[in-house]
């Protein structure tokens, strides 16, 4: 569900100062409309550099994943922002990260980020699960399975990121990042390439293409069959369900998507 957003402006003294003293003074400040899942979300321009600023309220009830990101950071810095500091102070928790430059990954099915974007896919598949808190793949499926066997398929013991809206990945000159680790899971390897299967086919792809694309991950050339058939109606359940609590035009959008590659992996 999307987090509505306030200037970081806005933000108590004690908790700008605190930020600061990782950045220094901003010269300037951009807002960064994209994302869903921060209440801040700002560039800071300084005499020192370029940061990404994101947060949430001390008292929201997502802001364990300030920690999620923060922890798994160090593990990760191959393929994504390196964090310069968490700060928690005058009620808010705020991670500092060096901004990158580079635009947000076009999914479409001309597009020529798509190659980027496996190659991150595949350079993801070769970094070790640290060794941190995550949540299982199989315990965050588990409401939605068809069947209790069916999460069988989804455990394993590699790290995903498991969220690919495409804003997640900014292409730059070096190839595709991932931003928002908010989600991390420890999973089969497969599965981020089945999370991307689905914002393909929302971004114009049908499920043949979508999964053509995917099948260029070599993780997902090992995925079983009947465990993707399983990933499917298991994405398409959640999907119905986040539709209903928050029926926006993205999430229509998504849930037609899912619903397609389900329809697809059932005939």
């Amino acid at each position: 569900m999307t987090t509505p957003r306030i200037p970081y402006a806005d933000l108590p003294v004690t908790a700008r100062r605190a930020v600061e003293v990782h950045t220094g003074p901003p010269l300037k400040v951009e807002s960064e409309a994209e994302g869903f899942n921060s209440e801040i979300a700002a560039r800071l321009i300084s005499q020192t550099g370029e940061y990404y600023v994101k947060g949430l309220r001390a008292d929201h009830r997502r802001v364990w994943t300030q920690a999620r990101e923060a922890e798994v950071n160090p593990y990760v810095r191959e393929i994504a922002p390196a964090l310069v500091g968490r700060v928690e102070s005058g009620g808010w928790d705020m991670l500092i990260f060096e901004a990158v430059d580079g635009h947000h990954a076009d999914y479409r099915p001309d597009s020529p980020d798509l190659p980027e974007v496996v190659d991150v896919l595949r350079r993801l598949s070769a970094i070790p699960c640290p060794p941190i808190e995550l949540r299982y793949a199989e315990q965050r499926l588990a409401r939605y399975a068809a069947w209790p066997e069916d999460l069988d398929h989804f455990a394993g013991d590699a790290l995903l990121h498991t969220d690919w809206h495409n804003t997640n990945v900014l292409v730059t000159d070096q190839g595709a990042q991932l931003v928002d680790w908010a989600w991390a899971t420890k999973g089969a390897p497969w599965l981020d390439a089945g999370y991307w299967v689905i914002w393909l086919i929302a971004s114009g792809h049908d499920p043949v293409s979508a999964e053509e694309w995917a099948s260029r991950v070599p993780t997902w050339q090992a995925a079983p069959a009947l465990g993707i058939d399983a990933f499917a109606v298991a994405n398409a359940n959640m999907w119905d369900e986040i539709g209903e609590q928050d029926p926006d035009p993205w999430t229509v959008r998504m849930v037609g998507a899912a619903r397609r590659w389900r329809d697809h992996r059932k005939a």
